[in-house]
């Protein structure tokens, strides 16, 4: 299967690839709140064991292991109480399970410089499995589990991706960040962002637990806030000196280059809703 894929140009793998992953992660959104769980919570084993792996390739020594149980127990914790299984003062769990971050590597006698490893694996909890913990604050934001608002970040994100791949493309010309993504432009950043828009109408018409300027505004955070955390991403890549995180998403790379815009959109989306809404 794979080697038939790298038989594909980029456009066809990207096609398939977002096809059969979609299909996936909707289907899973859509069935229950535990499917809904249960694919994030791998997406969020797979995205922080990349981004520790990264780190690694620059010759750092963050606790992988440990790392990502921390953010997975964050994203778990975070959904018992936002399903109401647990109260809130459990979220006081989390400070004494990521502080142990210091007590394992003070044994670590061989290490040059600890606090810098200690610090990236505080930077993948942080970057990663609090965004993803986020989410489940939008799965609950109107009280029991619906899939609306997720579902519809997404298709506003994969929306806005499409677009702007297309529009810059097609019509790329004046560079938006070159110094840090040479191939962004502006002409791409809007098209993806009329694309958003659209679909924010689109969105309104099916998915009522928000109104049209509600899905506008988040449409505008995931243009702004996905495009900022795609440039993040890439001088992140840049400072690796790579070109993808991963190659286990055919045309797309690894689940950084795929998740970057939702990472940094994820916090102003839950912020949005938990004031406005």
């Amino acid at each position: 299967m794979r080697s038939t894929l790298n038989n594909l140009s980029n456009l066809q793998q990207r096609v398939i690839a977002a096809a059969v992953g979609g299909l996936i992660i909707v289907g899973a959104i859509m069935w229950n709140e535990w499917a809904y769980f249960s694919i994030f919570f791998l997406l969020c084993t797979f995205t922080l064991q990349e981004f520790y792996k990264l780190v690694g390739l620059d010759g750092n020594t963050p606790l992988k292991t440990y790392g990502t149980i921390c953010g997975l127990f964050i994203f778990t914790l975070t959904f018992l109480i936002e399903k109401n299984y647990l109260d809130f003062q459990y979220y006081f769990l989390i400070s004494p399970v990521v502080s142990c971050i210091f007590f394992i590597k003070l044994y670590k006698k061989t290490e040059q410089k600890p606090f810098t490893n200690i610090a990236f694996t505080f930077l993948g909890i942080i970057y990663v499995a609090i965004p993803f913990a986020l989410i489940n604050l939008c799965v609950f934001s109107q009280g029991p589990y619906s899939y609306q608002i997720i579902l519809g970040c997404l298709f506003l994100l994969w929306s806005s991706d499409t677009g702007a791949y297309f529009a810059g493309v097609n019509f790329g010309r004046t560079k938006l960040f070159e110094r840090v993504s040479p191939k962004k432009s502006w002409e791409g950043l809007i098209g993806g962002a009329i694309s958003a828009l659209l679909t924010a109408v689109l969105l309104s018409f099916s998915f009522t637990d928000l109104v049209l300027w509600q899905w506008h505004c988040i449409a505008i955070i995931i243009v702004v806030a996905g495009t900022y955390g795609d440039l993040v991403e890439s001088l992140f890549k840049r400072s690796m000196s790579i070109k993808d995180s991963g190659s286990t998403i055919p045309g797309h790379g690894g689940f950084l280059d795929r998740f970057d815009g939702l990472l940094l959109s994820a916090p102003f989306i839950v912020t949005f809703l938990r004031i406005f809404v």
